[in-house]
């Protein structure tokens, strides 16, 4: 059996000790390197190049579908899975247009995480057992109205400069992150606030929140 090498995403510490303990006691899975956010799970699968990705959806920097959009285009052959304590349709949905093979919720990682590793690394999908149902009957309720998947407010790049905004990083601190320039950050920040019909970054604040970009 071909071992598989896993690059483990979650900003909490305790949290990657206990789901290192549960991978790395399996014979052909092993965690080669360890990212506190979504950024440096980029930089470390740059250079480690695993075989599977497991991210966290709420991390600093980048979440954890910002960093598997990122992944997914620098390393397309990588296989990536979210772990997060959020059951939510739209984080589901987002998940599968970034890349991700399967979505496993934090409550059940000790049931499921290992059998969405082998199943991500056969080229399969996996979904927690328990949202199956009403995840197709939801879909299907969309299509049924004319709805469809829902689509997103704001582009990729806003969403990331909303993120840094949210954490309190000035335009500055934002564009030397982003490798852009202040005019760019600001032009992002008055756009996100023209579509979202916002006032402030404390109104951004509390919008990130509310989507899961940060924690409250």
């Amino acid at each position: 059996m071909s071992e598989t090498r896993i690059l483990l995403a979650d900003d909490h510490a305790l949290v990657r000790r206990g789901v290192r303990l549960i991978l790395d006691g399996e014979p052909d899975l092993t965690v080669v390197a360890e990212a506190a956010d979504g950024g440096e799970a980029i930089d470390l699968a740059l250079e480690h190049r695993p075989d599977l990705a497991v991210l966290d959806i709420a991390m600093p920097r980048l979440t954890g579908l910002q960093a598997a959009r990122e992944l997914s285009r620098s390393l397309p052959e990588l296989r990536i899975l979210i772990l997060t304590m959020y059951d939510n349709e739209q984080y589901f949905f987002e998940a599968l247009k970034v890349g991700a093979s399967g979505y496993v919720l934090k409550s059940v990682a000790d049931r499921d995480l290992l059998a969405a590793c082998r199943a991500a690394m056969r080229g399969e999908p996996f979904l927690y057992p328990g949202a199956v149902n009403a995840l197709v009957r939801h879909y299907l309720e969309r299509v049924r109205d004319g709805e469809g998947v829902p689509a997103r407010a704001i582009t990729d790049r806003e969403e990331e400069v909303l993120k840094l905004v949210a954490e309190g990083h000035s335009s500055r601190q934002i564009a030397d992150l982003l490798y852009i320039s202040v005019k760019t950050v600001e032009r992002h920040r008055a756009n996100l606030l023209q579509k979202l019909g916002l006032r402030d970054r404390l109104e951004l604040t509390r919008y990130a929140i509310r989507v899961g970009l940060i924690e409250p």
